[in-house]
C-alpha cells in the first residue's frame, strides 16, 4: 500500500528524507529543500541586496544544485543578487575538461554568466604535469592550495562582493574529523564557519552548510539536473576518503551524526593563551597569507626548482628561504590574464551519487 506525504498534501510519498526519516512527495522534498536553504540563508545573513555573488561551479552535483537553488531563491524571495558563475580549470585532461562543458551547458539553462580561470594562466602549471613531478601521494596537497587561491584570484578579477560554495554537511562534518585527527587547531575552530575570510579578502559562505549530501543528489535526480558526476581521477588516495567511510560508518549506527559532528565542532573553543595564526599578505603575489610567503608561493618554488617536495610540510626549506628573501618581482605568481573557452557535455556516475540513488530506491517506509 502507498505510503502518503507526511506533508497532509495527500499524494504519495516517493522518498524520506535520510535528514528527518519524514516520507514526502517531489514537489513537498522540493519545497522543504529549497526552504531549509533559505532559512540558512537568511538566518546568517549571508547577503544583502545589491550583493555580487560568484558561485564556485565545478559541473558536479553541489554545485550545480547550488546554482540553480540560489538562482530560484533569488528570484522567488528577491534577494536583489547579481550571480555569476566561477570555475577553475586545474588541468586535469579526462576530467575537469568534461566537467567544465556541463558548466557551460549550467551557464545556459540557469542564464548566469560564466567566468573560468586555470591553474596554467595563474601558476604556469597544470594538475597533469604537477602529478609528473610529485607522484599521486602528494597532488592534493597541490591543488588544495592552488585551487583556494585560483578562486580568489578569479573572485577579485571579477569584483564580486561574496563567494558561495556547494561545501555540504557532510563535507563539513568530514572536515572536522580530518582537523581533529592532525590536531590542527587553526583551521578546527574555523572549518564549521558558515563564513570565512579575513580583512582584505572576498569572504566565503557556505549555504549548504546543514544540507545532507544525499538530499543534494535526491534533488538534482528528481528534477533531472544536469551534472557531472566523476570522481577525480588523482582523488581515490586522498586523505579525506578515509574520513568520509568513517563518518558513513557512525552514520550507519546514528543517523543523526553528521549533524552531530558539525555541532560538536561548533561548540570547541581555544584555551585563552593559544597564539593563533594571523593574517598578513604573501611578500611575494601580495594574498592573503599567515605566513611571510604564502603557501601557494611555497609550492611554485618547489616545482620550478624541479624539487617539489621541498614545498611540502609545516616548515620546509623552500618556505625558509623564501621568507629570508625581499620581494622578487620575478619569481611573483603570473596573474590570469583571460579566461579559457569551454566545450560541450558528458555524464558518468560516481560512488556517492550511486550509494545515495541506491538508498533511494531501497527506502524503507
Amino acid at each position: 500500500m502507498p505510503v502518503k506525504c507526511t506533508a497532509g498534501c495527500g499524494s504519495n510519498a516517493v522518498l524520506k528524507r535520510p535528514k528527518t526519516g519524514d516520507a514526502l512527495c517531489k514537489e513537498c522534498f522540493f519545497r522543504a529543500f529549497e526552504e531549509e536553504v533559505h532559512h540558512t540563508i537568511t538566518a546568517a545573513k549571508l547577503f544583502v541586496p545589491g550583493d555580487y555573488v560568484a558561485i564556485a561551479a565545478s559541473g558536479g552535483k553541489d554545485s550545480t544544485v547550488l546554482a540553480y537553488v540560489m538562482k530560484l531563491l533569488n528570484d522567488r524571495y528577491n534577494y536583489g543578487l547579481k550571480l555569476v558563475l566561477l570555475s577553475v580549470d586545474e588541468g586535469i585532461t579526462g576530467y575537469r575538461d568534461d566537467s567544465l562543458e556541463t558548466v557551460k551547458r549550467n551557464e545556459q539553462q540557469y542564464g548566469i554568466p560564466l567566468k573560468v580561470v586555470s591553474y596554467e594562466e595563474l601558476y604556469g602549471w597544470t594538475m597533469d604535469r604537477i602529478v609528473q613531478q610529485t607522484g599521486r601521494r602528494s597532488n592534493c596537497t597541490f591543488c588544495g592550495v592552488f585551487r583556494r587561491q585560483a578562486l580568489d584570484r578569479g573572485a577579485a578579477l571579477l569584483g564580486v562582493d561574496k563567494i558561495v560554495t556547494g561545501h555540504n554537511a557532510d563535507d563539513i562534518a568530514e572536515t572536522v574529523l580530518m582537523n581533529i585527527l592532525r590536531g590542527d587547531v587553526a583551521r578546527l575552530q574555523r572549518c564549521t564557519a558558515i563564513v570565512t575570510g579575513s580583512e582584505g579578502a572576498i569572504s566565503r559562505s557556505k549555504p549548504f552548510k546543514y544540507t545532507y549530501e544525499k538530499e543534494i543528489v535526491m534533488y538534482a535526480y528528481f528534477k533531472r539536473l544536469d551534472y557531472f558526476s566523476t570522481e577525480c581521477i588523482y582523488s581515490p588516495n586522498a586523505y579525506r576518503g578515509h574520513a568520509r567511510a568513517f563518518l558513513k560508518d557512525l552514520e550507519k549506527v546514528r543517523a543523526t551524526s553528521i549533524i552531530d559532528v558539525i555541532h560538536s565542532g561548533e561548540s570547541f573553543s581555544v584555551r585563552e593563551g593559544v597564539k593563533m595564526p594571523t593574517q598578513s599578505t604573501c611578500e611575494r603575489c601580495g594574498h592573503v597569507s599567515s605566513q611571510a610567503v604564502c603557501k601557494a608561493c611555497v609550492l611554485l618554488e618547489g616545482l620550478n626548482k624541479g624539487k617539489p617536495r621541498l614545498g611540502l610540510g609545516k616548515s620546509s626549506k623552500v618556505e625558509e628561504h623564501l621568507a629570508s628573501q625581499s620581494t622578487d618581482s620575478s619569481g611573483t605568481t603570473q596573474t590570469p590574464t583571460k579566461a579559457p573557452h569551454t566545450a560541450q557535455p558528458s555524464l558518468s556516475t560516481t560512488h556517492s551519487t550511486q550509494n545515495a540513488l541506491r538508498s533511494l530506491h531501497s527506502l524503507d517506509f
